[in-house]
């Protein structure tokens, strides 16, 4: 059986370096090696993503939210969570179950969130504001940045990264009080590390702050004194992944995801799937895909799997109506090529009609337009 390609949101594929930088043989982590491993690989992070500090725990993405919301909220403060997502009503449901009044901003799934609306409520006396950078089971990219500008000095913002973060610009100081992100996606890195970055006023409120976990303290991964056992491994291969991500550079590596979105959209309109969410709020990462209602969403994934190409499901309220194509990390156009040929093959075997090549043939007229975009030329010389 040949090896599946994996074109989901997270897990996302893990390159050869990565790998066996994550295989080498354990390290003391006490030690003076892995010491300056975890603090170059903490240095590195809050360059990426213009911080003031960093931390590396041993955990999901979920797990970094977890942690932030320990580290900042406190029982009894009044929390704004716009919601238009399964992870939105997630990081709700974080800072709810730690004591925090929590209000839930309803926003249309597939669409995003209204910047001066939430800033406008978030004024009436809220402490803090839960915001979602990039909506993974929507496929859709919310203007927090917009949030932050009309807040900034206001109440304490923290921000889910997850998906978007290092495939998407992110600033954190002077917008954010804190942001999570996590090994397996953007990072191109095995599944087990979420990454906090904090701001001067987020971490200073951390430091200062009264513990109300002993796992999911932020204070002592402030210090580098970290408080258990490292997943060393993890943070080896992190780091090698970091090494990758400065090679590409910050700007071909958005302008890669852009691509891979404006392909995965062309290819799905082109055999019938029309994207969920809008070409102007439309995600770099993961692009959902509406289903025609004679087609059930786990039956075209199972064929879509017969081919090699791993796609995911609908989320919540979305689990009968799209298919989710994941286009983040160490994903290039060659490779999305195959996954939408692998869609429209299943497609045609399920009795879901196109000309043959449409969705390939559109996916690829968005890659040349882009690469002739790019040298000035019209691709005829």
């Amino acid at each position: 059986m040949w090896q599946e390609r994996l074109f989901i949101p997270g897990p996302t594929p893990v390159p050869a370096a990565v790998l066996s930088a994550g295989a080498q043989q354990m390290q003391d982590h006490r030690g003076p090696g892995f010491t300056a491993l975890y603090r170059a690989v903490r240095a590195n992070l809050t360059e990426l993503g213009g911080a003031a500090d960093a931390a590396v725990l041993p955990a999901s993405g979920t797990g970094g939210l977890e942690a932030v919301a320990v580290s900042l909220l406190r029982p009894g403060m009044r929390v704004l969570a716009p919601v238009a997502g399964a992870f939105g009503e997630r990081f709700a449901k974080v800072a709810e179950v730690l004591g925090a009044e929590v209000e839930r901003m309803e926003f249309p799934w597939g669409e995003a969130i209204d910047a001066d609306a939430v800033a406008g409520r978030a004024r009436d006396g809220f402490d803090a504001v839960l915001l979602t950078q990039n909506e993974t089971s929507t496929g859709v990219l919310h203007p927090t940045d917009a949030v932050a500008r009309l807040l900034a000095g206001g109440p304490l913002l923290l921000l889910d990264a997850i998906s978007g973060f290092p495939a998407l610009p992110l600033q954190v100081e002077g917008r954010y009080d804190a942001a999570v992100a996590c090994s397996q996606k953007g990072f191109m890195a095995p599944p087990g590390l979420a990454v906090v970055l904090l701001s001067q006023r987020g971490a200073t409120q951390v430091r200062g702050g009264s513990p109300r976990s002993v796992y999911f303290d932020l204070r002592p991964y402030l210090t580098g004194d970290l408080p258990y056992t490292p997943p060393v491994s993890l943070i080896a291969a992190l780091s090698e992944a970091m090494r990758l991500l400065r090679e590409e550079g910050a700007e071909r590596r958005f302008a890669r995801h852009r691509l891979l979105s404006r392909m995965a959209r062309a290819a799905g309109r082109e055999l019938g799937l029309e994207p969920l969410a809008a070409e102007a709020v439309t995600s770099p990462t993961v692009t959902a895909l509406t289903l025609p209602q004679d087609i059930d969403p786990g039956v075209l994934r199972a064929a879509v799997r017969q081919e090699g190409a791993v796609l995911a499901g609908g989320q919540g309220r979305l689990k009968r109506r799209v298919v989710r194509i994941g286009h983040v990390g160490a994903i290039m156009p060659l490779e999305l090529l195959g996954a939408v040929g692998a869609l429209e093959v299943a497609l045609s075997r399920l009795g879901h009609g196109a000309a043959a090549g449409a969705g390939v043939g559109a996916a690829l007229a968005a890659w040349r337009d882009a690469r002739n975009a790019e040298s000035g030329g019209n691709g005829n010389g």
